[in-house]
């Protein structure tokens, strides 16, 4: 799925491990999500959007993977 969540976390001087440490998780989750390697549940799909004060729907698209990433 892709995401934009590197640029959410960069926008805000924070690292992999900050945010990590912010929702509970290893830096390894965060860093797989990133890479576009691991989708998360959606429990932590909230606790981001949450920390960003954002809709999930502007950290995941699930549609541009879909649509071949149009």
């Amino acid at each position: 799925m892709n995401n934009e969540l590197r640029r959410h976390r960069e926008r805000t001087d924070m690292s992999q491990a900050d945010l990590a440490a912010a929702v509970d998780v290893s830096r390894q989750t965060i860093n797989a999500i990133e890479r576009e390697r691991y989708d998360p549940s959606l429990e932590l799909a909230f606790e981001l959007a949450a920390h960003f004060d954002c809709r999930i729907e502007d950290l995941f698209d699930p549609e541009r993977e879909a649509n071949g990433g149009a």
